[in-house]
């Protein structure tokens, strides 16, 4: 299992204005900042999923039963005994905070019996390796999970033998999950959520899934609250390792009963499948490889393979915002036509708030390119307690990096300081060294003309 990081989803404005930044900064860098310290987030605020128990228990036994790649496992599989975590390798300073409190969530929220250790012989072993280590093993991946390994070295010498292959597995009792240590502390707890999450239980990622990390579109970078609902469900005593599909199913009704009683009273929906093809030009719009007009020809494709299925979910918004993001660098008002289509549909969608304000991070910065400050402060304010619970600290500078510039157009300077300085602490967890946060703060101020028109004069 891998997390790919989608280069469309990222908070970068590239195509407003600045060219893409370049490679995430190194952890040296980090620690020898000269900027406000790094904030962190001290809560979690999972929402309980609004789906019936009915869908829900669909969604448990496509998670578990099929791969990335759609091929079908044949039993169910987890850990059966007390589940322990070791770090190793060279784990950046922010990791070990972080897993503290993902454990503790796990223990809380999924009632998992899991604790960190120091031994050798943990049942999953976090090792944190370079960027260029990953991309070498496997060249999409931006962190991964192997079964049956405990390091690197391991999973090089095993890596096309049976025991790393998922197919065969018949229950856990070793993983091991490659994270960098060389990316921004944000992108290291989003590996670490979701590749841990996927050690313990689920194997695969469904687009149809509107408030999961099991979603290869990386909205949502931490465990939300149907996740943890679907990680309870795994360990519940009703089931255990080497059950069928079949037989997994007929328990899953009483389990999501006890454990998630209110879904019981939500109306069920038809499940619409995700089609290979779609899957794939998304894959080709957000992976790496490919060149822009291939990228733009995929991303046309996904929007009208959504539109003849008739999608009116996250999915098809999905498809205009990639439009978006391919349009934007020439045709900036057709762009925002797309984003407008992509909000109007997940204005109707009541789990969608987070996809909602990666577009408005779009939409608002093209309202300061035209000088509209008001107009992008309303758009703004309503997506900050929304980036602030999903603890998203790139989407939430990002979010008041533009705020400030629209305070600066509407003429609350001392305000617009006050923003500006406090998003510099979220701006270090989310993209990282120094540079790299002033990067972004210089991309963001450059979409305002009257800076723009001022550093012009001054050159």
């Amino acid at each position: 299992m891998i997390r790919i990081a989608p280069i469309l989803l990222a908070t970068a404005l590239a195509g407003c204005t600045a060219s893409p930044l370049a490679d995430t900064p190194t952890r040296a860098a980090i620690a020898d900042s000269s900027l406000s310290p790094m904030k962190g987030f001290d809560s979690s605020y999972p929402s309980a999923p609004s789906q019936s128990n009915s869908n829900i228990a669909a969604d448990f036994l496509s998670l578990h039963f099929e791969l990335e790649s759609g091929r079908r496992l044949p039993v169910f599989t987890r850990f059966e005994t007390p589940i322990t975590v070791r770090v190793a390798g060279r784990a950046p300073d922010s990791l070990e905070p972080d897993l503290r409190r993902l454990l503790d969530r796990l223990r809380t929220e999924a009632t998992i019996d899991i604790r960190e250790t120091d031994g050798a012989e943990a049942s999953i072993t976090i090792e944190a390796v370079s960027r260029a280590e990953i991309r070498r093993a496997l060249p999409h991946a931006a962190c991964f999970v192997v079964p049956n390994v405990s390091s690197l070295d391991e999973y090089r010498r095993k890596r096309r033998s049976p025991d790393t292959n998922w197919s065969t597995l018949t229950r856990r009792e070793r993983m091991a999950i490659f994270l960098p240590y060389d990316s921004t502390p944000q992108e290291i707890r989003d590996c670490l959520h979701e590749e841990l999450a996927q050690a313990l239980g689920p194997l695969n990622d469904l687009y149809r899934l509107p408030n999961s990390v099991f979603n290869d579109d990386n909205v949502h970078t931490v465990l939300t609250g149907f996740d943890m609902l679907i990680l309870r469900a795994t360990y519940a005593p009703e089931i255990y390792s080497g059950m069928t599909k079949s037989e997994v199913a007929t328990e899953l009704p009483d389990i999501l009963t006890r454990i998630n009683p209110h879904g019981d009273q939500r109306p069920a929906h038809a499940i619409a499948p995700t089609p290979r093809s779609w899957i794939d030009e998304v894959q080709i719009v957000l992976g790496p490889g490919a060149g822009t007009d291939e990228r733009r020809k995929a991303a046309q494709s996904a929007a009208a393979t959504a539109q003849k299925l008739g999608w009116k979910d996250h999915r098809r918004a999905f498809g205009y915002y990639m439009l978006g993001r391919m349009t934007q660098l020439d045709d900036a008002e057709l762009a925002q036509q797309y984003y407008a289509s992509a909000l109007g549909y997940l204005r109707n969608l009541p789990e969608t708030r987070l996809h909602q304000a990666y577009v408005i991070t779009q939409t608002a910065a093209y309202a300061i390119s035209r000088g509209d400050g008001a107009e992008a402060l309303d758009q703004i304010e309503p997506y900050l307690d929304v980036a602030a619970r999903s603890e998203n600290a790139a989407l939430l500078a990002t979010l008041m990096l533009l705020k400030a510039e629209a305070l600066d157009q509407t003429g609350q300077e001392d305000a617009a300081r006050s923003v500006r300085l406090d998003s510099v602490g979220w701006a270090r967890y989310g993209f990282g060294t120094d540079w790299a946060v002033r990067a972004k703060m210089q991309e963001i101020a450059s979409l305002n003309p009257h800076k723009k028109r001022n550093s012009q004069s001054n050159g």
